[in-house]
């Protein structure tokens, strides 16, 4: 019988109230992210059709081979996602967007990854 541990209990709970709060839309979809200890990705939703209009993550074949060994599991890792998905986002005709931590400390890599996306010309 697998176990949630409290660390993970807890941070389901923040995203729960962040997500009560913060909604995409077609013209403003949510960028959510999520962080485990190796990987990082991010995606750009719109909540009202439940679609998934870009993504980005360190799992991909082309961002792992300029990661390096490393991978998605530190802060060059979480830039790169982040630019990415910027480039990605304004090929998708995207400019504002709502900013969705996913229940992660705004720190860090998720602090980095959402510089980086707004380096790359999304506002929030």
């Amino acid at each position: 019988m697998a176990r949630t541990s409290d660390r993970t209990r807890l941070r389901l709970r923040r995203h729960t109230r962040v997500r009560a709060k913060v909604s995409g839309t077609a013209e403003c979809p949510r960028l959510a992210v999520h962080r485990s200890n190796r990987h990082i990705s991010a995606q750009l939703i719109d909540d009202t059709t439940g679609r998934t209009l870009a993504a980005a993550s360190s799992v991909e074949p082309d961002l792992r081979a300029s990661l390096g060994k490393s991978g998605g599991g530190n802060v060059t890792g979480a830039e790169s996602v982040g630019r990415l998905l910027g480039t990605r986002a304004k090929a998708a005709g995207i400019t504002k967007v709502v900013f969705d931590r996913g229940g992660f400390v705004y720190h860090g890599r998720v602090a980095v990854l959402a510089d980086a996306a707004r380096a790359e010309g999304l506002e929030f």
